[in-house]
């Protein structure tokens, strides 16, 4: 069974709205990718209009970017520390757009889509000085 995208099928009231269409296949979703740390891996989906999206099942990498310097560098990921997207994801080190991930070089937050980019690139967090 498909994920679908498509118009709700209760009003903000919540009466319920007229079936007026069966699904379009425009209109269908993927599962999530959610990214995991381990060996590299890939998944190229091909999309709407022919086009490709990478999804990033799983890697041990990050491209981390120091904000004073500028400088970024490609290191390795030893843990993801906190998920605010979902709390089940804290507990199961996936990988997604605002994750905190602990790095080689210190705590950065992932600031690219994993999951529709094929790659994680993240900021380094400065730590506040007690």
């Amino acid at each position: 069974m498909g994920i679908w995208h498509g118009k709700s099928r209760r009003l903000p009231t919540g009466a319920r709205r007229k079936k007026f269409r069966k699904k379009r296949k425009y209109e269908m979703g993927r599962d999530p990718a959610e990214t995991i740390i381990g060996p590299e891996k890939r998944k190229i989906v091909r999309t709407r209009g022919g086009n490709i999206k990478v999804k990033l099942l799983s890697t041990e990498y990050a491209n981390v970017t120091d904000p004073d310097t500028g400088v970024t560098k490609k290191v390795k990921i030893l843990d993801a520390i906190e998920n605010p997207a979902n709390i089940d994801y804290s507990r199961r080190r996936i990988i997604t757009r605002g994750a905190i991930i602990k790095t080689e070089i210190g705590i950065a937050k992932v600031t690219s889509r994993p999951g529709q980019n094929g790659v994680v690139n993240a900021i380094l967090i400065k730590e506040k000085e007690k």
